[in-house]
C-alpha cells in the first residue's frame, strides 16, 4: 500500500505542473480577450466561473515525477515530450476541474478533453511544429495504446486526446489486469532454477523471442522460470481463448505486458487453430521490446510470423517438480498452506493451468465435505479437466470396480499390476532417467488383454483405470471404421488427438478389427488395408497416453503391434474354484438366496466364463423378483439353460441332474 500511495502522489505532483501551465494559459486568454462582456462567450462557462475553478484547491503533491512515470517512459521508449503530452491528456481523468478548464480553453463547452492543438500550446510548441509527430498514428504514445486520438474526421489540431482507462488505473497504482484480458490470461510468477538461468540471461541481454518445444506435456512452467531468471513476471495466455478473441485484443495484451515490464507466455501454439499465423503476427509483430516465450509440441513453422524465434527443446518436470506444482496450486486454492495427499501423480499429464484448475476442484470438494484434501479429490479434479471431444468418439466410463471384483490367476493380476506400475512411474523412468528410445516415440503405455469372451478383459481395464484415478474411454468402432479409403485412418487420428487432451485409459475393444495382420498385396484392397495398419503402428508409437487393446483372437493381431506393446496378458477360462468365487460375487450380498442354492454344484458342473456367470445371475434375479421370493436353485438352473442356448451349446439332461 505504501508503494501505491507513493506512486499516486508522484503522479499528482507531476499533474500540478500541468495545472501551472493551464493557469498561465487561462490568464493569457483572459488578458487578451477583446470582449470580456460578450454575452455569448461563456454562455455556460463564464470567466467568473473559471476564476472560481482556479481559486479552488490545486492538485496535491509537490514531489517531482517519480518511478511510475520513469518506468513507463523506459518500458515504452517515451521522449520527455511524450510524457508531457500524456500528462496533459491525463489531467481530466484525475481532476474534474480540468474538464471545465479545457472546455474554456477550447472555446467549446462540449469539448472537455485536451486537443492536439491545446496540448502543443500547453507545452509551448508551435501548432505547425515537429511536435505534432509525437501524436501521429505511428508515434510511441499512440501505437502503444497509451493515448487515443479521437475525432478522426476533424482537423488534426482539433482532435481530442484520451488516455485509456487501463493506463489511468496503472498510473494511479491499480495493478489489476485489464478487464478485457482476464478471460484470456493470468499473471503468474515462478522461481528461477539453474536450467533457466542462462536463458534468462539471454532474455536480459536482448533475446525477445523464444520457442520451447515440449517433449511431453506443457512447457509454460519452464517459460515462467526463464522470465523469472530475467527478473520479469509472465502473462500466461490461454491459446484457445486467444484464438477465439478479436484481433484488437493483441494490442491490449502487449500494452499490459509493457506496463508491468512482464513477458508473455503463449502456448501450446497448436491450440490457436487455423488463425495461428494471423494471431502470432498480430501479437509478436507489435513490438520487439516485449519478451515472448512461446511453446508447443511440434517444430516452429517460419510461416507463422515475420520473426523466427530461438527454438529449444525442454523436458517435462519430473515427479518432484510436478508435486511442487500441485502443492503450490493447492495452497492457492485453499487460501493457505495445504499438504499434498499421498497420491501417485505419474498418470496425470497436466500443465500448470490445468493443475491450478484441478486443485481448485479438489479443494472445493474437500471444503464441501468439511475435511482436508484427499487423493480421491485430486483424482476428481483431474477428471474434471477432461475435454468432451473424445466422448463423441468413445464411451466414457467412470470406474466403479476394484481389485476385489476381479477373479483371475495370480500371474494375470501381476501383469495388470505391471501395467499400473508403468503408468505411474513413466515420468521417472522415461523422463528423468531417459530410458525412452529415440525415433519420436512417445511415453505412452500400451497393453494387450487377450482371451475368450467373458473372461474379464473389459472389467480389468476398468480396474486399472480406477487404480490410476482415471476414466475409461471405450472407443466406438462404429465411429472409426469407414468403408472409404483413408477415412478410417483420419478417424483414428482424431481419436488419438482427442485422447491426448484427456486423462483416461483408452480401450480398443475387439482390437483385431482394426489392428489386424498385414497381408500379401494382391490387389488395391490389400494395399490400402496394409496402409491402415502401418499408420496405426506409427500412431501408437507416438502416443503419450495409456491405451489397452482387447481381443478374443490374439493370433489375428499383427506381430509388429505385439512387439510394441508393453504388457501382454492372456485371460484363461476360470477353473472350478474361480467359478465358485465368481458365482458368489455375481449374486452379491443383497440378493436373498434360498436354502437350496448350491453354488459349488454350479461351479463344478458348468464351465462358464465370468461374463456368462454374470448373465446367469442377473437372469436368476429377474426370475426371483417375478416370483416374489429369494433366488432358488431352480432359478439358477433355468438361467444356466438359457445361457447355454444363447452360447449354442448342447444341452444334456445329465449335466443338470439332479436339478433337471
Amino acid at each position: 500500500m505504501t508503494g501505491t500511495a507513493t506512486g499516486t502522489h508522484q503522479v499528482l505532483a507531476a499533474l500540478s505542473e500541468v495545472e501551472v501551465e493551464v493557469r498561465n494559459a487561462v490568464a493569457a486568454r483572459r488578458a487578451g480577450d477583446p470582449a470580456p462582456d460578450d454575452p455569448y462567450r461563456g454562455l455556460y462557462l463564464t470567466p467568473e466561473v473559471v476564476a472560481r475553478i482556479l481559486d479552488a484547491d490545486p492538485v496535491t503533491g509537490s514531489d517531482p515525477p517519480g518511478p511510475v512515470l520513469t518506468e513507463l517512459a523506459e518500458n515504452f521508449g517515451l521522449h520527455p515530450l511524450d510524457v508531457r503530452f500524456l500528462l496533459v491528456a491525463l489531467a481530466p481523468e484525475v481532476d474534474p476541474r480540468f474538464e471545465r478548464l479545457y472546455a474554456y480553453l477550447n472555446d467549446d463547452v462540449t469539448r472537455r478533453r485536451a486537443t492536439v492543438g491545446l496540448a502543443m500550446e500547453l507545452c509551448g510548441l508551435p501548432a505547425a511544429g515537429t511536435g505534432r509527430s509525437r501524436l501521429a498514428p505511428g508515434s510511441p504514445l499512440v501505437s502503444a495504446g497509451l493515448v487515443d486520438v479521437l475525432d478522426e474526421d476533424r482537423p488534426a489540431l482539433s482532435r481530442a486526446l484520451r488516455v485509456p482507462d487501463r493506463v489511468v488505473a496503472h498510473l494511479l497504482g491499480d495493478n489489476n489486469l485489464d478487464s478485457s484480458l482476464t478471460r484470456v490470461c493470468r499473471l503468474r510468477t515462478a522461481h528461477a532454477d539453474d536450467v533457466a538461468a542462462p536463458l534468462g540471461a539471454g532474455v536480459g541481454a536482448g533475446v525477445r523471442l523464444l520457442y520451447l518445444r515440449a517433449r511431453d506435456g506443457d512447457a509454460s512452467r519452464s517459460a515462467l522460470r526463464v522470465l523469472a531468471a530475467a527478473g520479469r513476471p509472465g502473462l500466461v495466455v490461454d491459446a484457445v481463448r486467444l484464438g477465439e478473441s478479436p484481433p484488437t485484443l493483441a494490442a491490449d495484451l502487449v500494452r499490459e505486458a509493457r506496463l508491468r515490464g512482464a513477458g508473455i507466455v503463449l502456448g501450446p501454439v497448436e491450440a490457436l487453430g487455423e488463425p495461428r499465423a494471423r494471431v502470432l503476427r498480430d501479437l509478436v509483430g507489435r513490438t520487439p521490446t516485449v519478451p515472448f516465450v512461446l511453446f508447443g509440441r511440434g517444430g516452429w513453422d517460419p510461416l507463422w510470423g515475420d520473426r523466427t524465434p530461438v527454438s529449444l527443446t525442454v523436458d517435462a518436470p519430473g515427479p518432484a517438480g510436478q508435486a511442487a506444482e500441485w502443492a503450490e496450486a493447492l495452497a492457492e486454492a485453499t487460501g493457505g498452506t495445504a499438504d499434498l495427499p499421498a497420491v501417485e501423480l505419474g498418470p496425470y499429464l497436466l500443465g500448470p493451468e490445468q493443475i491450478r484448475r484441478a486443485a481448485s476442484v479438489a479443494a472445493g470438494r474437500a471444503r464441501l465435505a468439511g475435511r482436508t484434501v484427499r487423493a480421491d479429490d485430486i483424482s476428481a479434479g483431474v477428471r474434471a479437466q477432461n475435454a468432451a471431444g473424445l466422448e463423441r468418439l468413445a464411451r466414457r466410463i467412470t470406474p466403479e470396480v476394484g481389485w476385489d471384483d476381479l477373479v483371475l490367476p495370480e500371474e494375470v493380476r501381476g501383469q495388470l499390476t505391471e501395467l499400473v506400475i508403468r503408468a505411474r512411474n513413466r515420468d521417472q523412468v522415461l523422463g528423468a532417467w531417459r530410458m525412452r528410445p529415440g525415433g519420436g516415440r512417445g511415453r505412452g503405455v500400451t497393453a494387450l488383454l487377450a482371451g475368450e469372451s467373458g473372461t474379464g478383459k473389459t472389467m480389468a481395464c476398468e480396474v486399472v483405470a480406477a487404480e490410476l484415478g482415471l476414466d475409461l474411454y471405450v472407443v466406438d468402432l462404429s465411429t472409426v471404421v469407414d468403408k472409404y479409403v483413408g477415412e478410417t485412418e483420419k478417424n483414428l487420428d482424431r481419436v488419438f488427438d482427442e485422447a491426448a487432451a484427456v486423462h483416461g485409459v483408452l480401450l480398443f475393444d475387439e482390437a483385431d478389427a482394426i489392428f489386424g495382420k498385414r497381408s500379401q498385396v494382391k490387389d488395391a484392397h490389400d494395399r490400402y488395408a496394409n496402409l491402415e495398419s502401418a499408420f496405426l503402428l506409427q500412431r501408437m508409437e507416438s502416443f503419450d497416453g495409456i491405451a489397452v487393446l482387447t481381443t478374443n483372437l490374439r493370433a489375428n493381431l499383427d506381430e509388429a503391434f505385439t512387439r510394441r506393446l508393453d504388457v501382454i496378458a492372456d485371460f484363461p477360462m476360470p477353473d472350478a474354484e474361480q467359478r465358485l468365487a465368481l458365482w458368489d460375487r455375481c449374486l452379491g450380498l443383497v440378493l436373498p438366496r434360498a436354502s437350496d442354492v448350491d453354488l459349488a454344484f454350479c461351479a463344478e458342473r458348468f464351465e462358464l466364463a465370468g461374463g456368462s456367470i454374470r448373465a446367469c445371475a442377473v437372469t436368476a434375479a429377474y426370475l426371483a423378483s417375478d416370483a416374489g421370493g429369494p433366488v432358488t436353485m431352480a432359478n439358477l438352473i433355468t438361467a444356466i439353460r438359457a445361457e447355454y442356448r444363447k452360447l449354442g451349446r448342447l444341452l444334456l439332461d445329465s449335466e443338470f441332474a439332479p436339478f433337471h
